[in-house]
Parts: structure tokens; C-alpha cells; sequence
């Protein structure tokens, strides 16, 4: 019989423990996963006691306060705070989303925090995003136009026409999304995800740009749109509470419309 184990690498250990100071009331304990690439030791899960009366709300607010006062070998990306750049994407407690916007108080007991799941890790909590950049890259997300640009004003589009775009400009590619995919996971060589497909169709539905055929032909590929199951991860999980699952039904649509024009 085939045995399946794992390298010895990649098992998780113990690491260290942070003790809050005596007398510490208000304790919540943060276990966080780190691992250091020129270290050559196993990756770890560190144990932090903050004193809750000495931090601030939000998960991120804990991770800063690690790396200020206890332990500033900590890595993590980190701009914004306000849930706009998603600089701060991590899974806490099992689910990705934004360390600056997620409140300690919805986790009950331990708080864990790990990197994005699925993506290479550059240290610590850093994953890196150069695939999922150059994936971004190549739905060109930009107006593409053939027509010469107005004169004397910018490209103008109806109010009715701005509305479509609800819903898919607010995307900050923190990549929650696509890394709680499993169709991600297993095809993330060729297929786009949910985060690229859903800014694909912010741009192939607004009304300013003019190579919308040209989209829809880049898309129209067994893997780069239709490794998509519907298993709904992605909108589950979005921490602007948007629906990347509709925007690829939605590239369906188009191209099934198309076909039967």
C-alpha cells in the first residue's frame, strides 16, 4: 500500500509564547503563523497574549501592536486601514479577509491568523501576489478604445450606464476571493479567478470602452473563464461584500448571447 507523507519542511511547529504582563485583565490570545525562508527551519505558530485595554479594535490593530512591542520580526503588508488598498489580506480564524476592517471581538476564543491559503509565502504572513498582479495585468484593465478622445471634454457615459458598474469598482484586488477558490487551487496556472473576472467585466460592460468583442474572445477559454463551479467561496468571503460568483455568470451570459446573435 502507497504511503503519503509529508516533507518534514512543511510540517508546522510550535513556536514561541508571549506572555501578557501580571495582572493583565483583559487578555486575548493571537496565534499567528510565521515562517522565515533564510531561517531553513519549519514554519511555526507563534503565541501572543495582548491586553485588550491597550489595543485597538481591529485585528490589525493587534498584529501592529506584536510588532511594535513584542516582537518586531513580524512580517505583514499593511497601507490603508481603512479597507481600501488590500495591502492587510490574511485568513483569520479560517477565512480571508482584511486584518485592518475585521473586528477582534467576531472571534471568539483564539484568534489565528495565517497567510492567504495557496500562494507561495515570501515571510510570515506575506504571500506573494506576482501571479495574481500578472493576471490582472492581462485583461488589460483599462479603457481600450479606437476612437480618438473627445477635444474639449473626457469620455462621458450616462448615469444609467455608471450604475452598471456598482458593485465592480469597488474591488481593491486584496485576492480574498480567488484564494478561497478551490478551481483557483487546483487551476491557478490558467484560470483567472474570481477577483480578475470580476474587474474583466467591470471593464467589458462599461460603456466608454469599445473593444468589448476583443474581451470577450480572451475569455472565451475552457480555463481561463469556465474552470468556474459556481461554488460560491468567492462572495462568501469578499470583505467589500461584493459578488465576483454573479460578474462571471454574467461573462457567460455575454458570450452565450453572442453566440446566438
Amino acid at each position: 500500500m502507497a504511503e503519503f507523507t509529508l516533507p518534514k519542511n512543511s510540517v508546522v511547529q510550535k513556536g514561541n509564547t508571549y506572555k501578557a504582563a501580571e495582572n493583565t485583565k483583559n487578555i486575548r490570545v493571537f496565534e499567528v503563523y510565521r515562517w522565515d525562508p533564510d531561517s531553513g527551519e519549519n514554519p511555526r505558530i507563534d503565541t501572543y497574549e495582548i491586553d485588550m485595554d491597550k489595543c485597538g479594535p481591529m485585528v490589525l490593530d493587534a498584529l501592529l501592536k506584536i510588532k511594535n512591542e513584542l516582537d518586531s520580526s513580524l512580517t505583514l503588508r499593511r497601507s490603508c486601514r481603512e479597507g481600501v488598498c488590500g495591502s492587510c489580506a490574511m485568513n483569520i480564524n479560517g477565512k480571508n479577509t482584511l486584518a485592518c476592517t475585521k473586528p477582534i471581538e467576531e472571534s471568539k476564543g483564539t484568534v489565528k491568523i495565517y497567510p492567504l491559503p495557496h500562494m507561495d509565502v515570501i515571510k510570515d504572513l506575506v504571500a506573494d501576489m506576482s501571479h495574481f498582479y500578472a493576471q490582472y495585468a492581462s485583461i488589460k484593465p483599462w479603457i481600450d478604445t479606437q476612437t480618438p478622445a473627445p477635444a474639449d471634454s473626457e469620455r462621458l457615459q450616462s448615469k444609467s450606464d455608471r450604475t452598471q458598474l456598482n458593485g465592480l469598482y469597488e474591488c481593491v484586488l486584496c485576492a480574498c476571493c480567488s484564494t478561497s477558490c478551490p478551481s483557483y487551487w487546483w487551476n491557478s496556472e490558467r484560470y483567472l479567478g474570481p477577483a480578475v473576472l470580476l474587474q474583466a467585466y467591470r471593464w467589458i460592460i462599461d460603456s466608454r470602452d469599445e473593444n468589448t468583442g476583443e474581451r470577450l474572445d480572451e475569455l472565451e477559454d475552457p480555463f481561463k473563464l469556465y474552470r468556474c463551479h459556481t461554488i460560491m467561496n468567492c462572495t462568501d468571503t469578499c470583505p467589500k461584500g461584493l459578488n465576483p460568483a454573479k460578474a462571471i455568470a454574467e461573462i457567460k451570459k455575454l458570450l452565450v448571447q453572442r453566440q446566438q446573435a
